[in-house]
């Protein structure tokens, strides 16, 4: 049973079939892999948690989905549709840096949305291994260098306390 079958638009047609299990298997991948960064940012109580990150994960899966389905004899339409996702993308993570008086805030959750994003378009191109490889380098990042950043912005901490005694 096709949820869509061929269909003509503007002369190009396009084969869309949902119930597919090759139909799936990006989006589940893109479920899972943006599940895992979306849930390491809800532990971390980061503004863009775990439905987030599912959610822009599956929206790039399906996005490159239907480039793909649509263009299946050229590119050129594939890669125009994924420029606007990435862009779109851009100020999604734009929306989430947030400047203060003195400093500037959510600069890595907007490098995860935007990382998000490629990792749901490497699903929907079938690209597993790689989009698994960048997540568990994210997730190395993420999890793994927040001690080091924690020492880091204390010790930077204490040496401004310090100098303002002086």
């Amino acid at each position: 049973m096709k949820l869509c079958c061929y269909k003509s638009l503007k002369g190009v047609k396009m084969n869309v079939d949902f119930l597919d299990w090759s139909s799936l298997v990006p989006l589940g991948m893109s479920i899972l892999l943006g599940g895992l960064i979306g849930l390491e940012r809800e532990i971390h109580r980061k503004p863009a948690g775990l439905r987030t990150n599912i959610l822009i994960c599956l929206a790039a899966a399906l996005f490159t989905h239907l480039a793909l389905s649509l263009s299946e004899e050229s590119l050129d339409t594939a890669s125009r549709i994924l420029q606007g996702v990435i862009t779109g993308v851009g100020f999604i993570g734009a929306g989430a840096v947030i400047r203060g008086t003195h400093e500037i805030h959510g600069i890595t959750t907007a490098a995860t949305i935007w990382l998000v994003t490629g990792i749901g378009i490497a699903c929907g191109f079938a690209l597993y291994e790689a989009a698994v490889i960048v997540t568990l380098v994210a997730l190395a990042v993420l999890w793994g260098l927040s001690p080091l950043d924690r020492r880091i912005r204390q010790n930077v901490a204490e040496e401004n306390g310090s100098e303002k005694q002086k």
